[in-house]
């Protein structure tokens, strides 16, 4: 069967090379469309569900959200593992499934079970599906700098939190952005227990006014003069002002009871556990871009400093944007060592034919066949998945050492059998002998 393929091609010229450029044109294809990205993605398909319940032990939240999630999920179909990790006001479950389950029906079965226990998790307790990413999506990495000193730590966590991150969320690749650093800007109340027993008033009341008053009432419309006027209340707190006078409920006499006259408002930071810092320098405040499931890390990368370059216009005044991780350096390492041992094989085999044989044209048979050949793998690990990385491309390196070796044997066997002929001989004599020869080789 193969002395006939041999036979074949060798006869059939044009055919070969039609075939071979449709080939040629579909590797490239396939070669701009395979992701790029540094290391292989070898993690598990997961599903991370987190759920915040603030101010409750690790106990606690254990008993009444981590464990319920867990033995809820155990039943999923194509679930392998259920890890659950509590700790304050927080909980973690990653569900593990088979090797082959698609992400998004993963996510998908996830979100059927959660709607079937959300009604036995505490009030008010909701639990979130993480991003859809994998262990190696952290592709970019960023920090605000003040050089002016003029934006205090607050002021650069609410820019990107409420600005800068959905600018950056929106780019097309993006799973999300997260937040690291600086402080979380609250409106915080401090209640006097002196005052509360003064005036007869439970904490809890205190709670629901606040939280009831940051709301817009809305009414109908009056009609006046063949113009419809909306009705409505503004409600919505935009100052520490209006959170003093908030009305708790009123006294004896009538009057009202308000925020102020229980304690005090102000602006302060939320709880942290942990800082960031950037260079020595002191405390900074950035964002981690975690790229989306299947995406093509480079393709992403480029997007999120386009962006950036676009937005910096916008920024507040004497703020930039610093580049603290880039994995796009990595990628284009990788491709550029692929290239280089292309390059130093294609160099030493031609080298090697020329002052073994003498023969030019000899040595061109496997420098066309070396990169022609690396092109075509790329048509496989686009269909199977495989992205362009460290370990994918150092195979393809170390295996042109035997392409090369095939390529060379062939050459050689057809350079000795022709040397062993006279001179002068038929077109037709050469090719038929150069054919023996293929054969002879190609015989398992």
């Amino acid at each position: 069967m193969i002395e006939k393929i041999i036979e074949y091609c060798a006869r059939n010229k044009f055919v070969v090379f039609a075939i071979l450029a449709f080939i040629v044109a579909w590797a490239f294809w396939a070669l701009d469309n395979t992701p790029l990205d540094a290391i292989p993605d070898l993690s598990d398909v997961q599903v991370i569900i987190w759920t915040e319940w603030m101010g409750r032990s690790p106990d606690i939240v254990e008993d009444q959200i981590t464990y319920p999630i867990i033995t809820r999920l155990v039943a999923a179909p194509r679930v392998r593992a259920v890890r659950g990790i509590s700790m304050f006001g927080m909980s973690f479950v990653y569900v593990i499934f088979e090797d082959g389950t698609d992400i998004y029906w993963a996510r998908s079965r996830v979100l059927e079970y959660l709607n079937a226990i959300t009604g036995k998790l505490p009030p008010g307790v909701r639990p979130i599906l993480g991003p859809d990413a994998t262990s190696i999506g952290w592709v970019f990495e960023y920090a605000l700098v003040d050089e002016s000193g003029g934006h205090s730590l607050a002021d650069l966590r609410a820019f990107q939190d409420w600005t800068l991150k959905y600018y950056l969320e929106a780019i097309p690749g993006v799973a999300e952005v997260a937040s690291v650093g600086g402080f979380v800007k609250q409106y915080q109340v401090n209640v006097d227990p002196n005052a509360l027993l003064a005036y007869n008033v439970p904490l809890m009341d205190v709670i629901n006014a606040i939280r009831k008053s940051n709301n817009d009432a809305g009414g109908r419309v009056v009609e006046f003069s063949s113009t419809e006027y909306f009705v409505r209340g503004r409600g919505y707190i935009k100052s520490l002002k209006d959170v003093e006078n908030v009305p708790i409920g009123t006294d004896g006499n009538g009057t009202p009871i308000l925020v102020k006259n229980i304690g005090t408002v102000q602006f302060g930071p939320d709880i942290r556990r942990g800082l960031a810092e950037l260079d020595g320098k002191g405390e900074a405040v950035g964002g981690i871009v975690i790229m989306r499931y299947g995406e093509n890390a480079l393709d992403v990368i480029n997007r999120i400093k386009q962006k950036i370059e676009d937005i910096k216009p916008s920024l507040p005044e004497g703020v930039q944007i610093v580049t603290t991780y880039d994995r796009a350096d990595l990628i284009q390492r990788a491709i550029a060592v692929l290239r280089e041992a292309l390059t130093e094989e294609m160099i030493v085999v031609a080298l090697v034919i020329i002052l073994f044989l003498f023969h030019l044209r000899s040595a061109l048979v496997p420098i066309v066949i070396l990169p022609i050949a690396v092109l075509i793998s790329f048509i496989p690990m686009y269909y199977m998945g495989i992205t362009s990385n460290i370990m994918s491309l150092g195979g393809i390196a170390i295996a042109i050492g035997a392409m090369v070796d095939a390529s060379i044997v062939l050459v050689e066997n057809a350079h000795k059998k022709l040397e062993g002929m006279q001179t002068g001989l038929l077109a037709y004599d050469r090719d038929k002998t150069v054919i023996e020869a293929l054969k002879e080789v190609g015989r398992p």
